[in-house]
């Protein structure tokens, strides 16, 4: 298969995958059957807490029988999430229904994060095509987002009009990504480990690579950000500046859009500086539109939000591309993939189990100061530690694409 082709359907996977179109309700949906803020957010730290037991064991399950069939389990497993949550008010009860339904959200995503992204840059790197990695994860990005700003904006209206209809269709699209998955060629055999060996040989790996581990700590304050702004604190921060739910698509569309340009352009950032200092400016910056969007009114907070998607669109790219060019070992990919999602759940766990207390106590803007302190904290730590080191060939200053 070709490489134009093999793009193509990874476009395609991660398009219909990602396309949770219950996104900008699910808070108001939980909150219509009867969930208070504790139980909804509590619901979201054993949500990642979850991710961070599957993660690992899913990273080596993707190296020992291929990424590409694990790619097609979490596809087949976010199906089955959203049809449970159609059950829920006639056949479990709202709280355990729910924490069954992001029980299935973890492990569909546990499957995806670590396998796609190693699928993909093996599926280059045997091509001899690793230069268009950062591109093509940030252009599958990107199209993801453009499908979500299609939807997103209408959601609320829909839900409103049929209360369970979100889910219906996130299960169809899910349904559409374990299709594409079935026409991905096989990934390659020559990359698979042995289960046993897997995971003792990720932990030599990174005690023998100190970069590396500081690599993974780095992708903490970018992912922990994201997450708790994009998902956890997106409803709750529209909801204190007066915006309706009904509105709550229609923005998270619009700052869709912003996300989706970034996304479109990771090359942009090497006119000014490398690929590793590029994710700890961007860092930055996203904690300080963070705290804006506490202290600004309804439309400051609205533009604070623009300026934070765009910022986020472009990062995601450059730092899976910075970590990705770090790893020694192409068969420990997607396990030292799934090593480095479990830091970053683990933080996202312990803030979201925070945060139901800091709303329950009006104290939202609060948590968002103390989290982009946190965050631009540990970021800049871990600049100044990897500064000390020997720069890496994939972090010198490289000439705009």
């Amino acid at each position: 298969m070709s490489t134009k082709r093999l793009v193509f359907l990874y476009y395609a996977f991660q398009f219909f995958f990602s396309l949770l179109l219950w996104v900008p309700i699910f808070y108001a949906y939980q909150q219509q059957l009867g969930l208070s803020d504790p139980e909804i957010f509590k619901i979201q730290s054993i949500y990642y807490i979850a991710f961070c037991v599957l993660e690992i064991p899913t990273g080596m399950m993707a190296d020992a029988i291929g990424r590409r069939r694990s790619m097609r389990f979490g596809a087949a497993a976010l199906v089955g999430a959203n049809l449970l949550v159609v059950g829920i008010p006639t056949f479990i009860g709202p709280y355990a229904g729910f924490v069954a339904h992001w029980l299935l959200i973890a492990l569909s995503r546990s499957l995806i994060s670590g396998a796609s992204s190693a699928y993909l840059y093996d599926a280059l790197q045997d091509r001899g095509d690793k230069e268009i990695y950062k591109q093509a994860e940030g252009n599958a990005r990107a199209y993801g987002l453009v499908g979500k700003v299609a939807c997103w904006a209408g959601i609320g209206f829909l839900m409103q009009w049929h209360f369970t209809l979100p889910y219906w269709l996130t299960a169809f699209s899910a349904l559409c990504a374990f299709a594409v998955a079935m026409v991905l060629p096989q990934d390659s055999g020559a990359r698979r480990a042995s289960p046993a060996l897997l995971l003792p040989r990720a932990i030599a790996v990174v005690r023998g690579s100190p970069r590396l581990g500081l690599l993974m700590i780095q992708g903490i304050g970018l992912f922990t950000l994201v997450r708790l702004v994009q998902v956890n604190l997106f409803q709750p921060i529209l909801g204190a500046k007066g915006f309706g739910v009904e509105t709550f698509g229609i923005i998270l569309a619009g700052s869709s859009i912003f996300e989706a340009v970034g996304s479109a352009r990771p090359a942009w950032m090497r006119r000014f500086v490398g690929d590793f200092h590029a994710v700890t400016l961007l860092t930055v910056v996203m904690a300080a539109t963070m705290s804006v969007m506490a202290v600004g009114n309804a439309w400051i907070a609205v533009t604070a939000l623009a300026v934070f998607s765009f910022i986020a669109g472009i990062s995601f790219p450059i730092q899976r591309q910075v970590f990705n060019d770090a790893i020694p070992d192409a068969s420990l990919r997607a396990t030292l993939l799934s090593m480095e999602s479990i830091v970053d759940r683990s933080v996202c766990a312990w803030a979201a189990l925070q945060l139901g207390d800091y709303l329950a106590a009006g104290r939202l803007g609060g948590f968002l100061h103390g989290a982009a302190v946190v965050a631009a904290g540990v970021t800049l730590a871990v600049a100044v530690a990897v500064g000390a080191m020997k720069p890496d060939r994939q972090d010198v200053r490289q000439p705009a694409l």
